[in-house]
């Protein structure tokens, strides 16, 4: 991190929409399988700055619940470069007390997959210097109607009364349960949209978009990124005045 980056003010949970990896490939007359895997070098770089720099939470959208009309070939390569890198990658993540997380609907992977992905969650339980979210088979959407579902399954129960349902208790029932709402959200690649990814959680979150695709987007680029979060007044409904008097808590 730059010196003139404020460590007292770094963002507790960045999310990152991971763009550019196929664009990247085909600018450099290579096929799209090649951006992939040179996409995963921006997430070691990534899981590395937000782990040295007090960053608490760090999530990554890696597979959503549309990227299955993709070409079915592309797809099956995506799943098979997952598979690889969660084998390579996570006695790395141990090492350096990463505690891993998946949200999304795993069902639609196989059960080799699945296995895997709880595995990594069992061995890297009781880290703490980072929590990596890696979002895959996930779209917002879907996370608000499976916490529908299970609210809704709790009061035909009547194991909780409908006046009992607030904001909190939604929260309590996505799958990021437990963890703090996304300070910045990072897209790169060009794109200036959220693409059904965290729509609940991105309320309030402050929103970067950069034109640098993700294979290129180093902890230079990571470090602008959070200098620019720095340079806003998160005023969450209340007045510049009170922020700046600090009469509020944010």
């Amino acid at each position: 991190m730059t010196a003139d980056i404020l460590k007292k003010n770094v963002p507790k949970h960045i999310a990152i929409i991971m763009d550019g990896n196929g664009r990247w490939a085909q600018k450099r007359f290579m096929p799209r399988a090649i951006g992939h895997r040179a996409g995963v070098r921006s997430v070691r770089n990534a899981v590395e700055y937000c782990a040295n720099n007090e960053v608490e939470v760090l999530t990554l959208f890696a597979f959503s619940s549309e990227n299955w009309r993709r070409p079915a070939v592309e797809v099956e390569l995506l799943m098979a470069l997952f598979m690889s890198s969660l084998q390579r990658e996570i006695n790395r993540l141990d090492e350096k007390n990463v505690c891993l997380r998946f949200i999304g609907d795993r069902t639609a992977f196989s059960e080799k997959l699945q296995q895997k992905m709880t595995e990594a969650e069992i061995q890297t339980k009781g880290n703490s210097t980072l929590t990596l979210v890696i979002a895959v088979n996930y779209g917002g959407r879907w996370d608000l109607c499976q916490a529908t579902q299970t609210v809704i399954e709790k009061i035909m129960s009547g194991a909780l009364d409908k006046q009992e349902i607030t904001e909190q208790l939604i929260n309590e029932h996505l799958s990021t349960a437990g963890l703090p709402e996304p300070d910045l959200f990072i897209r790169t690649g060009g794109e200036q949209r959220v693409s059904n990814f965290m729509l609940w959680q991105l309320a309030y979150t402050e929103m970067y978009f950069t034109s640098t695709l993700w294979p290129d987007f180093d902890q230079r680029y990571l470090d602008e990124a959070v200098k620019s979060f720095q340079g806003r007044q998160r005023r969450f409904g209340h007045t510049s005045e009170q922020v700046l008097n600090q009469s509020v808590t944010l």
